[in-house]
C-alpha cells in the first residue's frame, strides 16, 4: 500500500491525502518525493488553502467512506477519523462554504441548522454531561480543510482555556 500511495502522491499530493484520510491515516501525508512524514493539524493548516475540492466534498458525494451519523437536505455529520476526544464528530453543510468568515447573511438559517443538528446529535451520542463545539477559521486557527465544519467533542472533562 505504501508504494502505491507514494506513486499517487508523486502525481497528486491532494489525492494521496484524501486516500490517507479515508483510510484513517490522516496524521500521515506523502510528499511529492513519496516519503512519509507525520504532520500535525497545525502543519496541515499551514499548507492548506481555500479553493478546489476537499475531502469533505468527497464524503458528501460518497466517493470516500465515512462513519455517517446524520444526513438531511442541509448537512451531514460523521465521526472524525482522528478523534481528539472519546466522542468526536463533525457537522458540515452540503453547501460548500470554505470558512466561517466567508459565510453570508443569507446563510443564517443554515448556520443555525448546523448548530441545532450538533446539539441534537450530541444528545443522541450520550453527551448529557456536556460537549464542546469548535469552528476553526483560517490558518492561525489550524483550519486544514476549507469546507466549513463544526467539531463536536465530548465524553470527557474538557480543560479551560481551550487554547
Amino acid at each position: 500500500m505504501n508504494s502505491i500511495l507514494g506513486r499517487v502522491a508523486s502525481k497528486s499530493p491532494i489525492l494521496a491525502r484524501a486516500v490517507l484520510y479515508s483510510n484513517s491515516w490522516s496524521s500521515q501525508l506523502y510528499s511529492t518525493s513519496g516519503k512519509s512524514s507525520k504532520m500535525s493539524e497545525v502543519e496541515k493548516a499551514q499548507e492548506a488553502a481555500p479553493g478546489g475540492d476537499t475531502v469533505f466534498g468527497k464524503i458528501l458525494r460518497k466517493e470516500i467512506p465515512a462513519k455517517i451519523i446524520h444526513e438531511d437536505d442541509k448537512c451531514i455529520a460523521f465521526h472524525d477519523v482522528n478523534p481528539q476526544a472519546p466522542v468526536h464528530f463533525l457537522v458540515i453543510p452540503r453547501k460548500p462554504i470554505p470558512m466561517m468568515s466567508e459565510a453570508e447573511d443569507g446563510d443564517a438559517n443554515l448556520l443555525g441548522h448546523l448548530l441545532l443538528t450538533a446539539k441534537n446529535l450530541a444528545k443522541s451520542q450520550g453527551l448529557d454531561n456536556g460537549f464542546r463545539l469548535v469552528v476553526n477559521n483560517g490558518k492561525d486557527a489550524a483550519q486544514s480543510v476549507y469546507h466549513l465544519h463544526i467539531h463536536v467533542f465530548g465524553g470527557k472533562q474538557m480543560g479551560w482555556p481551550p487554547v
